[in-house]
């Protein structure tokens, strides 16, 4: 299975007053493509720092991150613009969506202002009310994002990421912000993607979401302090059973 994503000996560092602050430290791991990888650990361990570094949101210090075999580091600003545009999508726990637009506006978006592709806006809105329509949110697309329910703004937000048919989508804690019904929702969706193959990298501090992951990893004071291989899953017997898994191992690391 070929990597998407590839971390050698990653560092972030910030001087604070003075004093090193060392956020990452020699961090290495890799993302397959089809994988859905979770990212835990206690806050203040660089997690989402650890997520922003490597989809080139944020620099480095050290070490290297390759994009399907590319190095962010070596690519331009524009390149990097144009890399997050077309090849990552984002999904956060704020869901940034623009006040002025209507939902189906805001999440065609990122076709609309992509260069690789050329499509008529009839084209891009067709394929923006299909998202809409496989997640069960099509009835919301004139609104403004005002006049929704937060598990309704976050399915938007997942049908953005998707309209540019990303390499590997990025989340950081995307139910962090719902109540659990609708982060069940949100992450039934995720899941849905991700067995139809499409590559998540997500951070989480939620055991129900880290049980839907394929594999885990656990930061603890700048590092991965421990990896846990999940494989998929079939029925709601053995996410129940894989949730206790979880849960036992994070104890085991102190969580």
């Amino acid at each position: 299975m070929s990597e998407v994503l590839k971390v050698k000996d990653l560092c972030k560092t910030y001087i604070i007053n003075k004093r090193q602050n060392n956020v990452l430290r020699n961090v290495n791991f890799s993302v397959s493509q089809g994988e859905m990888l979770g990212v835990m650990g206690p806050s203040g361990s660089g997690k989402s720092t650890l997520l922003y570094s490597v989809s080139g949101m944020d620099s480095f210090t050290a070490g290297e991150v390759e994009f399907q075999g590319r190095s962010i580091a070596k690519m331009s600003k524009r390149e990097l613009a144009a890399l997050r545009l077309d090849g990552m999508g984002f999904i956060f726990q704020q869901m940034y969506m623009l006040k002025n637009l209507s939902i189906l506006d805001n999440v065609i978006l990122p076709a609309c202002q992509s260069r690789k592709r050329r499509e008529s806006r009839k084209e891009v809105v067709s394929r923006g009310e299909a998202l809409m329509r496989k997640l069960g949110i099509i009835e919301i697309g004139d609104n403004d994002i005002n006049e929704v329910s937060g598990g309704q703004l976050q399915r938007a937000c997942i049908c953005r990421s998707m309209m540019n048919h990303p390499d590997i989508i990025f989340a950081d804690e995307p139910t962090g912000a719902l109540n659990r019904a609708s982060s069940e929702e949100v992450m039934e969706e995720l899941a849905k993607l991700n067995g139809e193959g499409t590559t998540i990298m997500l951070v989480t501090h939620d055991v129900k979401v880290a049980a839907k992951c394929t594999r885990i990893l656990y930061m603890d004071d700048g590092n991965i302090a421990g990896e846990k291989v999940m494989g998929k899953y079939t029925t709601q017997k053995e996410l129940r059973e894989r949730e206790r898994a979880v849960s036992g191992w994070l104890m085991e690391l102190g969580w």
